[in-house]
């Protein structure tokens, strides 16, 4: 019996948010700076509060989509054995149960990219622009490859027959094909969400230097 793993869905996402809580201290920090000494990494501190806001605000969407993914983890050894089993029953629901917590998370995650865009339009200085720039990308990536993960789960649910080899065989080859879309897109993710950490560990050095 062919044995399909599903990726692990929360470290990205945690890194990211992380990250956005760091950012989000940042903007206390710039504030009390005033404009004289080292680095206003996020700007005027009339945006610069409006912006960190909007950073706050979309950390609290990203916390609500890790919850989702959180509660999706478990569901990765328990898929894999109802396949094992060839129990369609069992396979099918979990796959159900996958499919939805992954889309109530788009909303979510959505909502988190509209508020990062706002962010980067506002009076901010250009190491916190370029660092949300690369945020979003990353997040928009995570999406794109969650959706793979989503689509795989569906045709799963929807057409897994272990009973027709043909069609068994068939819907094994496209889950696994998207679940490995899955972990290259989330690989370009983290790439991005690296880059974007560099650029605040940059922003900080000049910042205390």
């Amino acid at each position: 019996m062919m044995t399909i793993r599903l990726p692990k869905l929360t470290n990205a996402r945690l890194r990211l948010i992380c990250t956005l809580i760091v950012l989000t201290a940042l903007s206390s920090a710039c504030k009390r700076s005033g404009s004289t000494g080292g680095i206003d990494i996020l700007g005027p501190v009339d945006e610069t509060q409006e912006a960190a806001k909007l950073v706050a605000s979309a950390n609290e969407d990203l916390t609500k989509i890790k919850v989702l993914y959180d509660e999706n983890e478990d569901k990765r050894e328990q898929l894999k054995a109802a396949m094992e089993k060839n129990d369609t029953v069992a396979a099918k629901k979990i796959a159900d149960d996958v499919v939805y917590l992954i889309s109530d998370g788009s909303s979510s995650a959505n909502d988190a990219v509209e508020k990062i865009q706002k962010a980067q339009e506002m009076d901010i200085n250009d190491d916190y622009r370029e660092y949300l720039r690369l945020k979003e990308e990353s997040l928009k990536l995570e999406m794109q490859a969650f959706e793979e993960y989503r689509q795989a789960a569906r045709t799963l649910r929807e057409s897994y027959d272990p009973k027709n080899g043909a069609i068994r065989e068939k819907v094994k080859e496209e889950f696994k094909t998207r679940s490995d879309n899955y972990r290259t897109i989330m690989e370009k993710a983290r790439d991005y969400s690296k880059r974007a950490n560099e650029v605040a560990k940059d922003a900080l050095k000049k910042q205390s230097g």
